[in-house]
């Protein structure tokens, strides 16, 4: 087990890390190495562990001396803190009685995600992180194969994004494409093409077809494009992909949340039955 510091007063500098909304700092933490992300609860500790990423330092709660979680963590400083102290100065509630910050790895290439993969979600300029963290959830629960974000989406990593998702961050391979905007809009919709994906733009066009469409819910490999919560997916985005399809909807809705549609089309595209 790592070396035990219980904690009397909260505000030192050892956990400056978990304090309010540091994102920005965290992933830069070490530029122009990757940073660093926050892992909240044990469950989503548990999984990092298993994917390799490396622990820094722990914030936890009395009852958790003596959890067999500690032990896996190497040689790491493990700071007990009182829960009330906790949530007056960090400014929430600690998840599960457990924090950890834990080393980034770089970021996988875009052929490392899509390499064998029959079912992606591409997230264009999506920011908001529930609703990121909520399409890695569905994606996992329904088999798809990986994520792919332009540059203005969201980093999955960030905090809430990772607490959504229940740890599926960490699960499903995912990448950013391209260093820039110019480059996304270039060269995004085609590079996945020339993978040999169907792209799939979910839209509001005249043109479109019903999301459980069999020639869409037959097709080898599919890459399903899901845009902006306010704008949606850019015009040309719409207007390069293979297909422009809808979800039906009834009583003069014609649109959902994002990660609502996500989940709905997902299930309609995945690729296997789920039991």
């Amino acid at each position: 087990m790592g070396n035990i510091i219980c904690v009397e007063h909260i505000d030192i500098p050892e956990l400056d890390l978990y304090v309010g909304n540091k994102e920005v700092h965290l992933l830069r933490f070490y530029e122009p190495e990757p940073g660093i992300f926050i892992a909240e609860s044990r469950n989503v500790i548990e999984i990092a562990l298993k994917k390799g990423f490396e622990p820094l330092s722990v914030v936890c709660t009395q009852r958790f001396i003596g959890d067999e979680i500690l032990d896996r963590m190497g040689d790491i400083p493990i700071y007990v803190v009182d829960p009330e102290k906790a949530k007056k100065h960090f400014g929430y509630v600690l998840t599960g009685g457990i924090l950890a910050a834990m080393r980034r790895k770089p970021n996988p290439k875009l052929s490392e995600v899509i390499g064998g993969a029959r079912r992606i979600v591409v997230l264009e300029d999506v920011e908001n992180p529930t609703n990121v963290g909520a399409v890695f959830r569905s994606a996992a629960a329904f088999g798809f194969d990986g994520v792919v974000l332009s540059p203005s989406s969201v980093d999955p990593f960030y905090r809430r994004a990772m607490r959504v998702s229940v740890g599926n961050a960490l699960n499903i391979p995912w990448t950013f494409f391209g260093r820039n905007r110019r480059e996304w809009e270039e060269t995004g919709v085609e590079s996945l093409k020339e993978a040999g994906f169907l792209t799939v733009a979910l839209a509001l066009r005249k043109d479109n077809v019903c999301i459980n469409d069999p020639g869409l819910k037959t097709a080898d490999k599919v890459a399903l494009f899901l845009g902006n919560e306010g704008k949606g997916l850019l015009d040309q985005t719409i207007d390069k992909c293979d297909k422009v399809a809808r979800i039906p909807m009834m009583n003069g809705v014609d649109s959902l949340n994002v990660s609502v549609a996500a989940a709905l089309a997902m299930w309609e595209l995945r690729e296997k039955k789920v039991e």
